[in-house]
């Protein structure tokens, strides 16, 4: 099994050498629990220490707003892609159409090993709201031309929408990275809980209050094709990035 390191030592370490080549993982968190600079570091870490070429999709912040992002940790992403290892591309998807075509189009140009969509939750709501997508969506759960169409409840449409999309991201020839919100509380690993039965691997990022202290937790809840750690674990955002101390977190 080849493996893609994250470039991370404590997240490698953690994923037995990193994740399997080709794997689909969602990472989860709410606001402020590093998702997209995570995300991130997995395609400078690709690019800057394994040749690695990455594409970052987003779909909430634009390219300005992402390059700012990165230099606070001394990212320059301007040089990597000068270097035609990293591309970062902004999707409008509440107001532009085809995006998923233009997603698509982009890959098979710039071949990246590495792919990074931030957020797959903005992505299937403007899914959700587009009359097209709904009426594939329809189409698809017909059983048969002579028998009548499943009645269209909005979760039906959900996990319509997510197997079509993550069915057609598992075909690039890339090891990938979606994000996604995780409200407080919630029992889900998603937003929108269905993204993590599709997922061959779910990480999650969450606050744990001890005392008057506050910890940033990671999970990695599962992996297929390889074993992984499944204690919970430290991390930090430092001047330098992401720091996984590999450790189970000690209450």
């Amino acid at each position: 099994m080849i493996k893609v390191k994250t470039g991370i030592q404590g997240l490698d370490k953690a994923l037995n050498g990193g994740f399997p080549e080709g794997n689909l993982v969602l990472l989860s968190g709410g606001a402020g629990t590093g998702k997209s600079t995570i995300s991130m570091q997995y395609l400078v870490n690709g690019a800057k220490l394994f040749g690695e070429r990455g594409l970052f999709i987003s779909t909430e912040q634009s390219e300005e707003e992402l390059q700012k992002a990165a230099s606070q940790y001394g990212w320059n992403l301007t040089d990597l892609e000068n270097r035609n290892l990293l591309r970062v591309v902004y999707y409008k998807v509440l107001s532009e159409d085809h995006f998923l075509q233009r997603i698509e189009e982009v890959v098979k140009e710039f071949k990246p090993k590495r792919i990074v969509v931030d957020s797959v939750t903005t992505l299937t709501d403007s899914m959700m709201m587009s009359e097209l997508q709904k009426d594939q969506a329809f189409s698809m759960v017909k059983i048969a031309d002579n028998v009548s169409p499943v009645p269209r409840t909005e979760q039906i449409m959900t996990k319509i929408i997510l197997y079509n999309l993550l069915g057609r991201f598992k075909e690039f020839d890339a090891t990938i990275m979606l994000t996604s919100e995780l409200y407080e509380d919630s029992k889900k690993l998603s937003a929108d809980g269905v993204s993590e039965f599709v997922a061959d691997g779910v990480i999650t990022l969450e606050y744990i209050s001890v005392g008057q202290n506050v910890f940033r937790t990671m999970r990695i809840r599962k992996m297929r094709y390889t074993d992984h750690e499944r204690a919970s674990l430290n991390y930090e955002l430092s001047p330098q990035g992401v720091n996984v101390s590999g450790q189970e977190l000690g209450i």
